[in-house]
């Protein structure tokens, strides 16, 4: 529905493609976002929710990143969202029945 974001997808898709191109290789994509964490997922051992921040270091990295290789609609707080989604970071807090 907005028209930024359907255009932002079909950017998001041709500099995939090119940047899959460019670095070659099997799951290019993946292997080059997890190199931001050293291909380790972070386990940040938080105690309280207060703890569990917008954006890291990492996440400013990636965001960087993407956008020079042509991504658009990511900015640090969705890619930390990203990264937390698919298991680079574990921002679980002590006590959650997911970490026990």
């Amino acid at each position: 529905r907005n028209r930024l974001k359907v255009e932002g997808t079909v950017k998001n898709a041709r500099a995939y493609l090119a940047l899959a191109d460019q670095l070659g290789g099997r799951h290019p994509l993946a292997k080059h976002l997890w190199s931001f964490v050293d291909n380790e997922p972070i386990n940040a051992r938080r105690t309280e929710m207060s703890q569990i921040p917008a954006k890291t270091p990492e996440s400013d990295a990636m965001s960087k990143d993407l956008k020079k290789h042509g991504f658009s609609f990511v900015g640090t707080t969705i890619v930390y969202a990203f990264m937390q989604a698919v298991g680079m970071v574990d921002d679980h807090i002590a006590g959650c029945w997911r970490v026990e």
